[in-house]
């Protein structure tokens, strides 16, 4: 088989998972609101806005690692608002987010850390370690 040809090969296939349907995965947060952000904030409640495109596969991907890690006890109270990044170009601004697959962690109201296009689970989960 030709290296060219493998390429392709390979190429189909990730295109193929990326346009997959999200069947089985847990959307992790909920639509972003201004009172509840707010009233998460003044409780001093860990928050995560996850700035996400249903075309993206990154996104897709970082979907079911936020679903898993919003289980894990150490997460109790994890507040995870989503942003759709096509739609809401207004908060995309007042959160100076500029791409989807953005993840912002907020500590009440002091922000403690952001990724773009972050995948690995454990990066992500240090990232939220962050707002506790």
């Amino acid at each position: 088989m030709t290296t060219t040809r493998r390429a392709l090969l390979a190429l189909g296939a990730v295109a193929v998972l990326a346009l997959a349907p999200n069947e089985g995965r847990a959307a992790p947060g909920r639509p972003f609101s201004a009172e509840a952000f707010a009233a998460a904030q003044e409780g001093g409640r860990p928050i995560l806005i996850a700035v996400a495109a249903p075309w993206c596969p990154i996104c897709r991907t970082q979907k079911p690692i936020l679903a898993k890690l919003a289980e894990d006890p150490r997460f109790k109270g994890l507040e995870i608002f989503e942003i759709d990044f096509d739609t809401q170009k207004d908060l995309m601004r007042r959160f100076d987010a500029r791409q989807q697959s953005t993840l912002i962690a907020f500590k009440g109201a002091t922000e403690v850390g952001r990724s773009v296009g972050e995948t690995q689970p454990e990066w992500i989960e240090s990232l939220l370690e962050k707002m506790l």
